[in-house]
C-alpha cells in the first residue's frame, strides 16, 4: 500500500488536476490511497467565509468567490451536465443548510463545519475527473475513518478506533481518494490543525502498514532553506526521522510535525517529490543518521515578538516567578519558540496566533518589569558553521543569540 498526498498547489486549477492524473498514470494506481487538500488557496477563502458568516458582513461576496472558483474548475474539466456538477452542487447545498440552521456560537465548531467543505469539494472534483479519464477510484469520506475527540480545530486522534475502522473498511488493492485535514468526533466534523493533510497521510500509512508515503510538491524535495528567503539552496537527499522531527519542531514547513511520529514508529519511509519532474527522486526521510549532504539548514519564523522580563525588586528570575510567566503564556495561548534566561532576566520569543499578546503584556506588567520587540524574525540554523551565523547577522540587529551543539538560533530585527 502506498500513500500519496497532494496539497493545494497540486490542484490549484484545471491543468494542475490534469497533472495529478499524469502523476498517477506515471506511478501506477494499484494499492494506492491518495490524500488531497482543498484547492489552491481555498482554505483561506473558507476561513474568510467563516468570519463573514459570524460577523454578518460581506457574506455574499465571500461565498460567491468560493462558488465561482469551483464553478470555473468544473467548467475547465467537464462537459455540461456531468455528474460532477450535481455532486458539487449537493455539497454546496449541505453547506448552505448548515449555515441556515446552525444555532451554535462556538467559533472553533463553526470553523470545522464550514472549512471542511474545501476538502470535500476538492476530492469530489478530482475523483470524478479521474473516473472520467479511466482511472477508476473509490471516493472515501475520511470522516468515517479518522475518529477524534471534540477538540475542534485541533482534534486528537482516537488511534485504536481509527486503526480498526481503516483496516476493516479500506480496500487496499484499489485506488482510493480521500480528504486531508478532516476527521469526526462521531457526530460532527473535526479538523486536525492547519496543514493537517500531511498528518492524514501519516495516519493512513500507520493504520494500513503502508510501504511508503509520498508528499508531492512544487519543489524538488526538502531544501536546506526557503528559496523565497535565501538566494542559494541545496536539496537534501536523505534525512533521518530524528533530524526531520528536529527541523519540524523548529518550524520547517515542508513536513508537518505530527506526520513524522506515526511513520517513525513503523519505519515507514517518507518521500518528498516534485509533481513537475517525475524522474527526480526528491528527498527520503527514513531510518538513517543526520542529513545528506550535511550542510547548514535554515528555518525562518517571521512576525515574532521577543519579551524580556525581570523582577521589580531586582531579585533573581528563578522557578517561582518564571512559572508565573509560563502560566500567563499558557493562559493567553502564546506559542513559545525560544527561551533564554540569566540571573536577573528571562526572555521568550513568541508567536501571537490568537492576537492576545497585548492583553498578555498588560497583565505581565502588573508583576514584572518588561520590554518587548515586535516584528522580529527568528532564524534557526541546524548544522551551523561560522559563515552561516555571520550571514544571518548581516540581515539585521541580533537581539538574542543562542547556540548548542547542533543548533544556533538568532532573533533578528531585520534591516529595513
Amino acid at each position: 500500500m502506498r500513500i500519496f498526498k497532494f496539497g493545494g498547489a497540486s490542484v490549484k486549477n484545471p491543468d494542475a488536476v490534469r497533472n495529478v492524473a499524469r502523476v498517477l498514470q506515471h506511478e501506477g494506481t494499484e494499492n494506492t490511497l491518495v490524500v488531497i487538500s482543498a484547492m489552491g488557496k481555498m482554505t483561506n477563502a473558507f476561513e474568510r467565509l467563516v468570519k463573514a458568516y459570524q460577523d454578518k458582513t460581506e457574506f455574499e461576496e465571500a461565498f460567491s468567490f468560493i462558488k465561482d472558483f469551483h464553478a470555473n474548475m468544473l467548467q475547465g474539466l467537464f462537459k455540461e451536465n456531468h455528474v460532477a456538477y450535481e455532486k458539487v452542487g449537493g455539497l454546496f447545498g449541505e453547506l448552505n443548510g448548515f449555515m441556515a440552521t446552525n444555532n451554535a456560537t462556538d467559533y472553533n465548531f463553526i470553523y470545522d463545519q464550514i472549512v471542511s467543505f474545501g476538502e470535500l469539494i476538492s476530492t469530489t472534483i478530482v475523483s470524478e475527473y479521474l473516473n472520467e479519464i479511466g482511472l477508476q477510484n473509490n471516493w472515501l469520506d475520511v470522516r468515517k475513518f479518522i475518529k477524534t475527540d471534540a477538540n475542534y480545530r485541533d482534534a486528537k486522534v482516537n488511534w485504536e478506533l481509527t486503526e480498526a475502522t481503516i483496516q476493516q473498511n479500506v480496500n487496499a488493492s484499489e485506488l482510493n481518494i480521500t480528504q486531508g485535514f478532516l476527521g469526526s468526533d462521531g457526530e460532527n466534523t473535526t479538523t486536525l490543525g492547519r496543514e493537517g493533510s500531511d498528518y492524514t497521510a501519516g495516519i493512513f500509512a500507520y493504520c494500513l502498514n503502508a510501504e511508503s508515503v509520498t508528499i508531492w510538491k512544487d519543489v524538488p524535495g526538502v531544501l536546506n532553506a526557503d528559496p523565497r528567503v535565501f538566494d542559494k539552496t541545496e536539496l537534501l537527499h536523505k534525512i533521518s526521522y530524528t533530524e526531520a522531527i528536529e527541523m519540524a519542531f523548529y518550524g520547517a514547513s515542508v513536513i508537518h510535525p505530527k506526520t513524522l511520529q506515526p511513520l517513525e514508529q513503523k519505519r515507514i519511509p517518507l518521500y518528498v517529490r516534485s509533481f513537475d519532474d517525475l524522474n527526480q527522486t526528491g528527498t527520503s526521510v527514513l531510518k538513517t543518521v543526520g542529513i545528506e549532504p550535511e550542510v547548514p539548514c535554515y528555518i525562518v519564523k517571521k512576525n515574532q515578538i521577543l519579551v524580556s522580563v525581570s523582577a521589580k525588586d531586582f531579585s533573581f528570575m528563578v522557578e517561582d516567578n518564571i512559572s508565573d510567566v509560563f502560566k500567563k503564556l499558557h493562559d493567553y495561548k502564546l506559542k513559545v519558540n525560544l527561551i533564554q534566561n540569566s540571573a536577573l532576566s528571562f526572555s521568550v520569543c513568541v508567536e501571537d496566533k490568537f492576537n492576545l499578546f497585548d492583553a498578555f503584556y498588560e497583565d505581565l506588567q502588573t508583576s514584572f518589569n518588561t520590554k518587548s520587540y515586535k516584528n522580529a524574525t527568528l532564524y534557526t540554523i541546524r548544522h551551523f558553521n561560522d559563515a552561516a551565523i555571520e550571514g544571518i547577522k548581516k540581515r539585521g540587529k541580533a537581539i538574542i543569540r543562542q547556540i548548542n551543539t547542533e543548533t544556533a538560533q538568532l532573533v533578528i530585527q531585520e534591516n529595513a
